[in-house]
């Protein structure tokens, strides 16, 4: 007689999560998994079937992402001493979570290489998530869209130019975001931050985007090859919009959580952290610090990013008293934003973990 397993004790013998066993139920991958009721039943001889993405990826020579948009305080210059934080093989590792993803330097490389079974993004930028949202669902109508704002932007002069991020900008700040804009938002956020000064995401008090145009010769505005990649790996992400804390309920002792928050202002004029209306101060990094130790209650394994306040005062120890029973260390980057020039040099940043 035919006997039958649960999805969980599915799970348990191959050694993945029940929400992987249940995704590849409805994709037809397990050979006579039926759904009775509520619930998965899988035959008890069924094997575990083989992971597409790991297939795809081998078989592609491991795609090269790159973030969509650029973002203040993106890792893209630091993804490598970041990976080396990523536990190797054969650690029980089944899932990858980052709840503030921003332009997603290290997402972008690590789901381009490794073959973690489950991920998880989210920020509290509405617009930012759209976009990826958007990506993911409906990249054809996208790449559409910004192909004819390429094709319409970059012959004009300056003036047409500024004229036409201009009246993009005032369409932008007008248009609510609902299921039926969510198209052109997403295109219009992306044009915007091609062509704005310095890539920045900055929001007034009334959260409107208010950065001027920038004067780049030649921008990408649709980049369509990585648009369509990034749409393919996106289909199985769990993509949220909200708090990071939102998170709690995916994250386990199976899981790899990298945590870049708006960066702790080194000085008076570095506070570009306006990604939102919303000040992420001081009491917000202690916040954050009591979700860290939440987390890493629960086993998971953890890497989390900040500025380096010994850049300018010695006797600054806010992160090394906050962060005292976890690992610091300090790594060379380049101060890519910063109004005059000649102050964009390397600085130290922080890397905090539990490993």
């Amino acid at each position: 007689m035919l006997s039958y397993i649960s999805a969980k004790e599915a799970a348990e013998k191959w050694g993945i999560s029940q929400r992987r066993v249940a995704i590849l139920c409805s994709e037809n991958r397990i050979s006579g998994a039926m759904m009775v009721g509520n619930m998965w039943i899988i035959p008890s001889f069924a094997e575990k079937p083989a992971d597409k993405r790991t297939t795809r990826y081998e078989s592609e020579h491991n795609i090269e992402l790159k973030p969509f948009v650029k973002w203040v305080g993106g890792k893209s210059q630091l993804v490598s001493e970041l990976e080396k934080k990523i536990p190797t093989k054969d650690n029980g590792l089944i899932k990858y979570a980052e709840p503030m993803v921003g332009g997603g330097a290290l997402f972008f490389s690590v789901i381009g290489k490794y073959n973690f079974e489950e991920y998880y993004i989210s920020d509290t930028n509405a617009e930012l998530i759209n976009a990826y949202k958007v990506i993911r669902d409906n990249v054809e109508e996208l790449i559409t869209r910004l192909s004819e704002m390429q094709l319409a932007f970059l012959p004009m002069d300056e003036n047409g130019r500024k004229y036409h991020y201009y009246t993009a900008r005032e369409r932008f700040n007008s248009l609510a975001l609902n299921e039926q804009t969510a198209v052109e938002k997403a295109a219009l956020f992306i044009f915007l931050n091609k062509t704005c000064f310095n890539g920045l995401y900055r929001v007034n008090r009334h959260g409107q985007f208010n950065v001027p145009m920038g004067a780049y010769k030649n921008p990408k505005i649709c980049d369509e090859n990585n648009l369509r990649n990034i749409s393919t790996v996106l289909q199985n992400v769990i993509i949220v919009c909200g708090d990071y804390t939102l998170s709690r309920e995916f994250i386990d002792d199976k899981t790899f959580v990298y945590i870049d928050p708006p960066y702790r202002p080194i000085s008076q004029t570095s506070a570009f952290n306006s990604y939102n209306s919303d000040c992420f101060d001081d009491s917000e990094q202690r916040r954050l610090a009591l979700f860290i130790d939440e987390i890493n209650d629960k086993g998971a394994k953890i890497v989390l990013s900040n500025s380096d306040p010994k850049n300018v005062n010695p006797e600054d120890n806010f992160f090394d008293e906050l962060y005292k029973s976890y690992k610091i260390q300090r790594v060379s980057a380049s101060r890519m934003i910063n109004s005059n020039a000649e102050k964009r040099g390397k600085i130290n940043e922080l890397m905090i973990s539990n490993q």
